[in-house]
Order: C-alpha cells, then sequence, then structure tokens
C-alpha cells in the first residue's frame, strides 16, 4: 500500500514538473497554480494589512483582515488568465 502511495506521488510530482516546464496548462499543473496565488495572496494580503492598518487596529487583527481580503481580487483574476491561457 505504501509502494501504491509513494508511486503515485512522484508520478505526480514528475507530470507536474514536466507539465510546468513545458509551458502546458494541464489540469493538475492548474490547480498547482491557483493553490500558489492563493498562498501568496494570504501573505501579500496580510502584510499590505499591516502595512496600512497596524497603527489603528492591532497588527494581528489587520494581517487577518488582509490576509481574508488579499484573494478577494487575485484568485478570480489568476482562475480567468489560466482559463484564457488554457484556451488560447
Amino acid at each position: 500500500m505504501n509502494d501504491l502511495i509513494y508511486h503515485f506521488i512522484i508520478t505526480t510530482s514528475h507530470n507536474l514538473s514536466n507539465s510546468i516546464q513545458t509551458n502546458e496548462i494541464t489540469w493538475l499543473s492548474a490547480v498547482a497554480l491557483l493553490i500558489l496565488s492563493a498562498l501568496l495572496s494570504i501573505l501579500g494580503g496580510a502584510i499590505g494589512g499591516i502595512l496600512l492598518a497596524g497603527k489603528d487596529i492591532s497588527n494581528p487583527l489587520a494581517a487577518r483582515i488582509g490576509g481574508l481580503f488579499g484573494p478577494a481580487g487575485v484568485l478570480p483574476a489568476i482562475f480567468l488568465s489560466l482559463i484564457i491561457l488554457k484556451l488560447f
């Protein structure tokens, strides 16, 4: 059972790295890029929230609010751009 899981993980990561290196967007690479962009937008939103509202409200609260609102503008744009790149 462990060999089957290990083989699946290795095969999936190999297919993902090949599709990203050849600039071919597959469902696996699109989901991976969407997750990566979500994580980076959460981090950027938290940093932006601290910089903009850290003095007015506390830094942890500003980071939480920024982390929630950061992906609101980024994820739809990334999703649409991945669809456009896949179609054309």
